[in-house]
């Protein structure tokens, strides 16, 4: 009969801790952790209030072209499944962005002018061209459509508009075929050419600046061409997309095999 008592008194303690551990750490309650990224941390707090969790800010970090202050990382990712009250760790896009500096860009070709900002934390805004004896000759460098002297102190990754020269007899272009690349090479290789970029048409698959940065150019306006010249200087529209299957497959008949 003691045995039996014994018996009976182990498995109710048995059953009263496991069902309290169940209690305590909320067995098969977990939450799916809501995707923050791009939010303000009004936006994510909120969010995360509505989900049952919490925040916490534990870094920053500079990224062009993001809104400041938004949200650019979390850990645990977005998707993953977690405890009611866990926190989830934030950094978010710095408030203020880091400085660069002006160079000096007359008198450089384009080439070189794109290198030299590149290397000062700016980037090529738009190419303007001018009659001048030397073509993709800087003559002069702007910013909102104003002189910007050399030395200026300006946010990094600002667009800085080139005023350069255009020979009558070398003013024409050919545009390439950008289709398939991502949205950072295609805008290099239009520049390249010397041709201006008249708008980027992103799909809904592209909602953050960073998915702009992975998206692919399925179509292009006028379609690319080493037949037919352009003038130096004209605009090209891109429709991008992360979806991969927008691409179009080449058509092997448009081609023909060398030997």
């Amino acid at each position: 009969m003691n045995i039996l008592i014994v018996i009976a008194v182990l498995i109710v303690g048995y059953v009263i801790v496991n069902l309290s551990l169940r209690l305590i750490t909320r067995h098969n309650q977990e939450l799916s952790v809501p995707d923050f990224a791009g939010m303000s941390l009004e936006e994510a707090g909120a969010a995360a209030e509505a989900a049952g969790l919490r925040i916490e800010v534990t870094d920053s970090v500079y990224i062009r072209g993001m809104e400041r202050g938004s949200v650019s990382r979390q850990n645990p990712l977005p998707g993953s499944h977690v405890k009611k009250n866990r926190r989830i760790l934030l950094v978010i896009n710095s408030v203020i962005p880091r400085q660069s500096t002006m160079p000096s860009l007359t008198g450089y070709s384009l080439r070189q002018a794109k290198t030299e900002l590149i290397s000062n934390g700016l980037k090529v805004g738009r190419l303007i061209y001018r009659p001048d004896m030397a073509t993709n000759n800087v003559l002069a460098q702007q910013y909102h459509g104003e002189d910007i002297a050399p030395g200026t102190r300006l946010d990094s990754g600002t667009a800085i508009d080139l005023i350069l020269g255009l020979n009558p007899n070398d003013s024409t272009t050919f545009v390439p075929n950008v289709i398939g690349y991502k949205y950072q090479m295609a805008t290099e290789l239009l520049l390249d050419n010397s041709l201006n970029i008249y708008r980027c048409e992103f799909d809904s698959t592209a909602v953050t600046y960073s998915d702009s940065l992975e998206a692919y150019v399925y179509s292009q306006y006028p379609p690319a061409s080493d037949s037919i010249a352009v003038r130096i200087g004209s605009s090209v529209a891109l429709f991008l997309s992360k979806d991969i299957t927008r691409i179009p497959v080449p058509d092997e008949s448009d081609s023909t095999d060398t030997i």
